[in-house]
């Protein structure tokens, strides 16, 4: 299929700069583009390899066009856009549906559907999928191979759920005995995804214990995700692969959550939180903002000794105390 760069602003807009008859072959890197081929600029840090890059064509902030002014002259272009990265973002969409095609509507013949399930004639449920009885999946969601959305859940509208998600596995609910082995508690929630969410492979969400699990819209979860019962995610919040989320946590709208960072159950993390890689949180969160809590990595040696210094500071401080009790009283200014 031949795609131009005047089929790709009338598609998503920006302002051309250049032949709008230049032919595009596909979307690459900046700093491996060649010719024929587009890419995009969204961070000053990566202005050098705008200077070298060999692509026909970058999407890039006006102020940023000082640094191409040349390319018009060598039979290459630019487009302008306040938001490269998003500008790129839409191109991957556009570009995907151009050559693959949209998703076709209905239920591939190995899926097993329970009779009482409800599907929206508009959504596509892939290979070797199962939805028990009473789920209920929205308009335009896609079902990846192999999901399982477990009974009385529900998933909204142009969700993706890709291969092997499961939704509404029981919850880690037991309880002790007095011999010291466990009594199963039974899940009796579900788990309630909303609309634009997507849910990445291997991901887990549990079944609510007696309330639902809560997923709101615009969630975005990486694959290899666990998310507990009675858990609340809020809107537009993101999370990165192999975060885990204990059981009735909750997570405010538009927070991130690096990749690995564990959250206790029972904590509430405000909106507009942001937990970078590795972290654990212990405490709940009441402001926005930016935290991380890991030990930086360091030789084993030297990481032992840190640790046993770690151990120590308790001790240390009420040392420090009863030494500062010792010191005379500091002199009244004058």
């Amino acid at each position: 299929m031949k795609i131009t760069l005047g089929d790709i602003t009338q598609a998503l807009g920006g302002t051309l700069r250049g032949n709008s008859e230049l032919h595009i072959k596909r979307i690459s890197p900046l700093a491996s583009a060649k010719a024929g081929e587009v890419s995009f600029l969204s961070h000053a840090k990566y202005a050098q390899q705008l200077s070298q890059t060999q692509a026909s064509c970058v999407i890039l902030t006006p102020d940023s066009a000082s640094g191409v002014q040349d390319w018009l002259s060598q039979g290459r272009a630019w487009i302008e856009t306040d938001a490269p990265y998003l500008y790129f973002a839409k191109l991957t969409q556009w570009w995907k549906q151009k050559h693959a095609g949209a998703l076709k509507a209905g239920v591939h013949p190995s899926a097993v559907i329970d009779p009482s399930a409800q599907i929206d004639p508009t959504a596509s449920v892939g290979a070797l999928c199962f939805v028990a009885a009473g789920a209920r999946i929205g308009a335009h969601t896609h079902l990846a191979a192999r999901v399982t959305v477990g009974e009385g859940c529900t998933i909204g509208q142009r969700c993706i759920l890709h291969s092997g998600v499961v939704i509404g596995a029981d919850g880690f609910g037991f309880a002790p005995r007095a011999d010291k082995s466990w009594e199963k508690i039974e899940q009796l929630g579900a788990v309630r995804v909303g609309d634009d969410v997507e849910i990445g492979a291997n991901t887990c969400i549990d079944r609510g214990a007696l309330d639902d699990t809560i997923i709101e819209d615009g969630v975005k979860l990486d694959n290899l995700i666990q998310i507990g019962h009675n858990v609340k995610i809020g809107k537009h919040t993101a999370m990165a692969g192999n975060a885990g989320v204990a059981g009735s946590a909750t997570i405010g709208a538009y927070c991130s959550v690096g990749g690995g960072a564990v959250i206790l159950g029972h904590l509430t993390i405000a909106d507009h939180v942001h937990i970078s890689a590795s972290t654990t949180v212990t405490r709940s969160i009441t402001e926005p903002g930016l935290y991380t809590g890991m030990f930086p990595i360091d030789t084993n040696a030297d990481w032992e000794k840190n640790a046993v210094t770690l151990r120590q500071l308790h001790k240390l401080r009420e040392r420090i105390r009863e030494l500062e009790k010792r010191l005379p009283p500091a002199p009244e200014s004058t």
